[in-house]
């Protein structure tokens, strides 16, 4: 006889409620300065002067001693500062596997299933849409990503009474899809592989590792290390967010007799910050510049991989959660509480379709033509828009039915 798991709602430890909490408000505020530098980077892109940022983007700055080769600017936030924002997703996986949903594999069933099915849908709408365009196969990830900063910003804005359930299948479904494509490309966006400097930085992390597990707390030893992780990695081939994402899954979540922040906890509130305000928002400055004029726009409804990279967002994100979510209650692997409907499950994986952050790192890695390039750019704007829209209509309607319902008593 087939065992029912009823997941939602979980009972997390309050720690993990309180973590919850502050990444919620965070995220939303790291999502609105983000959207901000987007509209900066395309307002100035199709001005008179976007040569300017054009030649800001481009900018070298790649010191000879270094041997990382000719870095500009836009290279810099990718694989540099970027680091930082995928060092605090392997922190957020960490401590989903310590308090959180992950922490019991069979409570995790819900998100999971939903986080796989939304990655392979899309990845399989892209291919079937793009079919036959020389080298297309090689942007196949692109519309596997939800952008967590600006999913959460847009479902604290348009449902603020949003139940919490909800808010944590979100949360969970993002952590467990940036896990997925920073796998994706570590195996499959890596070109040439330097074995040495690959095993230095292994070597790294794996020495960052076993000081953590001893339990030391200074700070002065940890970030010469993940320096140097960073740096041989990106020496080595490898895109250095992957040490990022290590890094961060390794840092110590385990509390302490004198009940001060764990290393994960003193390390998230030294580096969200930061983050949110500094990291994702010029990545996304020195990224979503593109031309937008009718000629650029048509080209993007013309081209199959464009249109493979918006329907794999819009529809593949929309139905590969949403039918993961129902497929595992079906097959008895979890139920939904009574507080969560599936009309706002709707609105949560058509908010899945927002990959922006992600979908633009491995667009700029899936293709050198800086047309295609910019093409793919456009594209997940303009799936990440469609997307929050959709989301958005769902959730006003859910929020006047929910007020209809408290009025009715």
């Amino acid at each position: 006889m087939q065992r029912r798991v009823t997941i939602w709602p979980f009972r997390p430890s309050d720690r993990y409620r309180r973590n919850l909490a502050e990444a919620l408000r965070t995220e939303t505020v790291g999502g609105v300065i983000m959207l901000l530098a987007t509209v900066v980077a395309l307002i100035w892109a199709n001005t008179p002067w976007a040569s300017s940022y054009e030649a800001l983007r481009h900018f070298e700055v790649s010191p000879s001693w270094l041997g990382l080769g000719h870095l500009d600017l836009a290279h810099w936030a990718s694989g540099g500062l970027l680091a930082v924002f995928f060092f605090l997703a392997g922190l957020e996986l960490r401590e989903e596997l310590a308090h959180g949903e992950l922490r019991d594999p069979r409570d995790a069933a819900l998100p999971v299933i939903a986080a796989v099915a939304g990655v392979v849908l899309p990845a399989v709408i892209f291919l079937l849409v793009s079919k036959g365009v020389e080298g297309a196969a090689r942007g196949w990830a692109i519309p596997t990503a939800t952008d967590i900063a600006f999913a959460l910003a847009v479902l604290a804005v348009t449902f603020s009474a949003c139940p919490a359930p909800l808010r944590a299948f979100l949360l969970t479904l993002a952590v467990v899809d940036d896990l997925i494509a920073i796998t994706i490309i570590a195996v499959f966006y890596t070109d040439e592989l330097s074995l040495w400097p690959l095993l230095l930085g292994a070597g790294c992390v794996a020495v960052y590792g076993l000081l953590q597990s001893r339990g030391v707390r200074t700070p002065w030893v940890y970030v010469p290390l993940a320096l140097l992780a960073w740096y041989f990695t990106q020496r080595s081939g490898v895109h250095a967010t992957v040490a990022a994402v290590a890094l961060g899954m390794l840092t110590s979540s385990r509390e302490t007799p004198d009940e001060r922040p764990t290393n994960a906890e003193s390390a998230d509130h030294a580096l969200r910050p930061f983050s949110a305000g500094v990291c994702v928002p010029v990545f996304a400055f020195l990224s979503a510049g593109v031309t937008l004029g009718g000629d650029a726009l048509g080209q993007v409804f013309t081209d199959r991989v464009a249109l493979g990279v918006i329907l794999g967002l819009v529809v593949g994100k929309f139905v590969g959660v949403l039918g993961g979510t129902w497929v595992a209650v079906r097959l008895g692997l979890a139920t939904l509480g009574e507080d969560v409907h599936w009309r706002e499950l709707a609105g949560v994986a058509m908010l899945a379709g927002v990959g922006f952050t992600v979908s633009l790192l491995i667009g700029g890695l899936a293709y050198d033509d800086p047309a295609q390039s910019e093409r793919v750019t456009t594209a997940v704007l303009v799936a990440s828009v469609v997307a929050s829209a959709a989301a958005t209509a769902v959730f006003r309607r859910r929020v006047r039915v929910r007020r209809r319902e408290a009025a009715a008593g």
